[in-house]
């Protein structure tokens, strides 16, 4: 009997899978437990149409996310760092602060979790920080870090 997955399993597939199962297991395991679905052909035009609706979404987000990223590009944010004398800086910029002064400046909402920063940001000048707004498409931020 085919039957459509509509969870992953794991020792059968994953969601959306078309598999074969054996009369009892489908009848007596697989469709009690709202695992999966008989294949037919009304079941088969939803599954095809579910996956047509999810790559066009994807590809939405993907659209959305390179013109974010085409935004971000010509974007500076400035942060202020208070100093001590001889220019010493206290404390670093993290993640978190350059995502509040994006949001300040220039009204984009970012994600600190999604800045990808090697280190903390401890001294005064201009970084580049990376910005991973989809698993396909990473921008890159100009920071610019002054004294306050």
């Amino acid at each position: 009997m085919k039957i459509i997955l509509l969870q992953d399993e794991k020792k059968l597939g994953k969601k959306g899978d078309i598999i074969e199962a054996s009369e009892g297991y489908a009848r007596n395991f697989i469709l009690p437990k709202k695992i999966g679905v008989e294949a037919t052909p009304k079941n088969l035009n939803d599954l095809k149409l579910q996956k047509a609706n999810a790559d066009k979404v994807a590809q939405e987000q993907l659209d959305a996310a390179k013109a974010l990223a085409e935004t971000l590009e010509t974007k500076t944010v400035e942060v202020k760092m208070k100093a001590g004398e001889g220019g010493r800086t206290f404390g670093s910029i993290s993640s978190k602060e350059v995502a509040a002064a994006c949001k300040e400046q220039h009204g984009i909402e970012l994600d600190k979790k999604k800045i990808v920063m090697a280190d903390a940001i401890k001294s005064f000048g201009v970084y580049e920080v990376g910005v991973k707004l989809h698993p396909k498409v990473t921008a890159k931020l100009k920071v610019h870090v002054s004294e306050s």
